[in-house]
């Protein structure tokens, strides 16, 4: 599979072309448009227990989309829900990668994407104590909400990071996920800041420029006040 990315970087469209019989995975409603031939399979993937896991505690979609390309190959383009940019994420075999809630868009055939546990911080933080582990080999889509920023750090390097922000990164780091105050929940609310990851290199850290679930509060708010 290769992506290609068009509309960026507040709009991207990522149009992933497929060569002869090959079959590509779509977070179900992310699918813009494809070229003629192209087949749509939807089920869930890995089975019922899969999708459960993957809808309920992920907060991703109960079904899969698995889109083949006919003998000639074909094409697929994918799209967010959120406005913003959009990235294709090569992966390595023994180098996988957590996704946060709302990050996963497609990926080709080689990797496997998968419900994994975020941690009891992650989930009380307000993000979802789980997200998707993507591992294999091949490319990986990813929405971001913004635009897209990227810290790679050094060994032994720190950085703080709020959770909101945080779309994917290098499960090979040390990391840890806390209250943004240490010890004291008040002083975490004053602070407008809840749960923050503390990670450190070497690896990378993908982030995402506006906080979806800040900008959610804020249309909440906004619509009450009405």
């Amino acid at each position: 599979m290769k992506v290609q990315l068009r509309h960026n970087p507040s709009s991207t469209i990522a149009r992933c072309f497929l060569a002869g019989g090959e079959p590509m995975r779509v977070e179900s409603g992310a699918m813009v448009a494809h070229s003629a031939g192209v087949t749509l399979e939807a089920k869930a993937e890995g089975g019922i227990l899969a999708g459960l896991k993957r809808s309920v505690l992920a907060g991703e979609s109960f079904f899969v989309s698995t889109f083949t390309a006919p003998q000639q190959g074909g094409w697929v383009d994918v799209a967010p829900a959120l406005p913003g940019d959009m990235l294709n994420l090569p992966l390595v075999p023994d180098r996988p990668y957590f996704i946060s809630r709302g990050g996963w868009i497609a990926n080709s055939h080689g990797v496997t994407v998968e419900a994994k546990w975020g941690g009891f911080a992650n989930l009380f933080g307000g993000e979802g104590g789980f997200g998707l582990r993507a591992h294999g080999h091949g490319e990986v889509v990813l929405g971001v909400f913004g635009a897209i920023d990227v810290i790679d750090l050094a060994p032994g390097e720190p950085v703080t990071i709020d959770t909101g922000h945080v779309v994917a990164y290098d499960l090979a780091m040390n990391f840890t996920i806390r209250r943004a105050v240490s010890g004291r929940s008040l002083q975490s609310l004053k602070s407008g800041e809840g749960f923050v990851f503390d990670f450190i290199g070497p690896g990378r850290v993908l982030l995402q420029t506006r906080n979806p679930g800040a900008f959610s509060a804020w249309v909440g708010s906004t619509s009450s006040s009405g």
